[in-house]
């Protein structure tokens, strides 16, 4: 006997980013497996580039996809909107809220005020990992996330790192807790051939400090190929660092090397490159190590986050952050050889086909929703 299809409410804040991705991904995943899905989503900060991308998720989304006024921290509309968000999720017959982000769990969480036979679960997406102990609101977000323990049905964690860390920053959680690692798509998996001009190596991802951008080009300095002729690096993205990027790179002499395409999407990115490197100083489990990995590039990469995780055979490669000399080693290791270069590449590449599919992260979702929803 077939098992019921469920009706699902998506919470967040913000369409943007990481977040957005896996929600996106996530819905379209459980209506193509019969679900009714609805999302819920901030009014207070849309533009174009937000409407667009909602109205390409719309037709996924047979229960709608709902505004309410969302502020980024605390503001006033968070005395009134978890109550709307119980008035749609019981006018919508929900059986699962599923809250994304910190203010997104939070409203899932404080829509179950009342009782009901909705059931909410909580994924972080590193939200209130990022509040400060020592400001007034990182205090407030972390009270309320001891507080709302008891009315969650499940807290999903991306990686292990992120569950430790939680645990590490607003205690071990009371409620189950399970590690989904998120997911990508099989046309993600379709090899990208490097463009014949292609650079040495590609960076992609925002430019600023915390991504370790200054580092990279540090280190590029003394990289060359095995004719011995200098190393190419182009980076594609933009943000706050990118003059005092320019200016780095122009002190080190390294204009003819290194270009900075600005913002592009990923995947077209990728052929302009042979290696892909992120030297970033943080990072919770970031899409573009997997993306890069599974469209066969090989990836350098930093031991922060849940990237060992995405590693998984391969994680002794790893460099540590912020060290110009470990990350210039490893960059010059991998045009020295380029046949265990290869190998590692097809090492990780196995190991991420495996663990992190889009299938396999949806159906454990799914099959956490109905085992909260039994246990309720």
């Amino acid at each position: 006997m077939a098992e019921p299809r469920l009706r699902i409410l998506q919470v967040m804040r913000a369409p943007v980013g990481g977040l957005f991705r896996h929600v996106a991904d996530l819905t379209r995943e459980l209506a193509a497996s019969g679900h009714a899905v609805g999302l819920v989503v901030d009014s207070l900060a849309n533009d174009a580039q937000t409407e667009g991308k909602l109205a390409a998720l719309l037709p996924h989304a047979s229960l709608g996809i709902h505004r309410l006024p969302m502020p980024r921290v605390l503001g006033r509309a968070d005395l009134k909107t978890p109550f709307t968000v119980r008035r749609l999720a019981r006018s919508l017959d929900i059986d699962v809220m599923h809250g994304h982000g910190a203010k997104g769990g939070f409203y899932a969480r404080l829509a179950r005020l009342g009782g009901g036979k909705t059931v909410a679960l909580y994924t972080p997406h590193g939200g209130v990992l990022h509040f400060s102990r020592s400001s007034l609101s990182g205090r407030v977000f972390h009270m309320l996330e001891r507080a709302l323990m008891a009315r969650t049905g499940a807290i999903i964690f991306e990686s292990a790192y992120a569950r430790a860390t939680y645990s590490a920053l607003i205690g071990t959680p009371t409620c189950p807790t399970e590690v989904i690692h998120n997911g990508l798509a099989p046309d993600e998996f379709v090899p990208v051939r490097p463009a014949e001009n292609a650079a040495d190596f590609v960076f992609v991802g925002e430019l600023r400090g915390l991504k370790g951008i200054h580092v990279l080009v540090d280190a590029l300095v003394a990289v060359t190929r095995p004719d011995g002729t200098p190393a190419t690096l182009v980076m594609a993205g933009d943000g706050p660092s990118r003059s005092a990027l320019e200016a780095q790179i122009m002190g080190l002499g390294l204009g003819d090397r290194l270009h900075l395409l600005g913002a592009q999407p990923a995947r077209p990115t990728f052929a302009k490159g042979r290696i892909a490197v992120v030297p970033s100083l943080a990072e919770s489990l970031p899409y573009v190590v997997l993306e890069a990995a599974a469209a066969r590039l090989p990836v350098i990469a930093t031991r922060v986050g849940g990237i060992p995780e995405i590693f998984g055979p391969t994680s002794d490669s790893l460099v540590p952050a912020d060290n110009a000399e470990a990350l210039r080693a490893a960059m010059q290791a991998a045009l020295d050889d380029q046949p265990a270069t290869e190998a590692e590449m097809q090492a990780r590449l196995a190991h991420i086909e495996s663990h992190f599919s889009l299938a396999t992260m949806a159906g454990g979702i799914e099959t956490l929703y109905r085992s909260v929803l039994a246990r309720a």
